[in-house]
């Protein structure tokens, strides 16, 4: 069975980290942007908490969830999603 990649959750969480610890702080004397960040921050725990609701339907449905950690993942499975989908390696234009 082909396990289905995702994102390792902790990504979310280092990101929500560094914004509510470093950006928020650094931002303290402008409430416009202090708005922004609080934005951006509630748009990341969303993001967390849609990823978490995947995860238990790909579970209902029987497939298992390989958390991936980069891009830069090696399968040595040669008809893995990876295999089928590349990165892409050349920036858009």
């Amino acid at each position: 069975m082909e396990q289905i990649p995702l994102p390792s959750p902790i990504h979310y969480e280092l990101v929500l980290q560094m914004l509510e610890r470093q950006t928020m702080f650094a931002v303290t004397g402008t409430p416009a942007m202090r708005e922004k960040v609080q934005q951006l921050i509630i748009t990341m725990r969303k993001a967390a908490a849609q990823q978490k609701q995947l995860e238990e339907i790909f579970q209902q449905a029987g497939l298992q969830v390989d958390y991936r950690w980069s891009l830069n993942h090696v399968n040595s499975d040669p008809n893995s999603s990876s295999d089928r989908f590349p990165t892409r390696q050349t920036p858009p234009a």
